[in-house]
């Protein structure tokens, strides 16, 4: 077994409304608990960095896809949005939406279905989508435009 280690430092300073100082190797923040949570909402908070970690691992993996697949990409960008449910002042991370596009230079009906069976496959393979499996609901919809030139 091959194991990789990532590493951060984290400091915090008063109390629930205070913040925090995160440092890992290319990463160096302020971090809060956001607004929406009752907090100042300085920095970045870990519900955005939950959602940056599933969408940049989904979109990497989708991307590696689509190269795999000698798909053509003229571009590929993605919105993606997370929903935390608070019940009973319990705050649950439940849903986290990845609105991926693609263009490509030109498109087949048998390219259109490849490439929403490798958005599929991106989230189920993903990293981190893996590891949130069974707790936080991940939907993906594909939007597949195509190019008016391939620059």
């Amino acid at each position: 077994m091959m194991e990789h280690k990532f590493s951060m430092n984290l400091s915090w300073s008063n109390g629930r409304n205070g913040t925090g100082n995160l440092t890992a190797s290319n990463l160096n923040t302020i971090v809060s608990i956001p607004r929406e949570m009752n907090g100042p909402g300085i920095g970045t908070n870990p519900d955005e960095m939950l959602l940056g970690a599933s969408a940049t691992c989904y979109l990497i993996t989708f991307a590696a896809l689509l190269e795999n697949a000698k798909i053509p990409v003229v571009a590929l960008s993605m919105d993606s949005e997370g929903f935390v449910d608070v019940t009973d002042g319990v705050f649950t991370y439940v849903r986290i939406v990845h609105r991926p596009n693609v263009k490509v230079p030109q498109l087949t009906e048998h390219e259109e279905k490849r490439m929403h069976r490798l958005a599929q496959k991106a989230e189920q393979t993903c990293m981190i989508s893996k590891a949130l499996k069974g707790n936080v609901q991940i939907e993906c919809y594909l939007e597949i435009e195509q190019s008016s030139n391939s620059q």
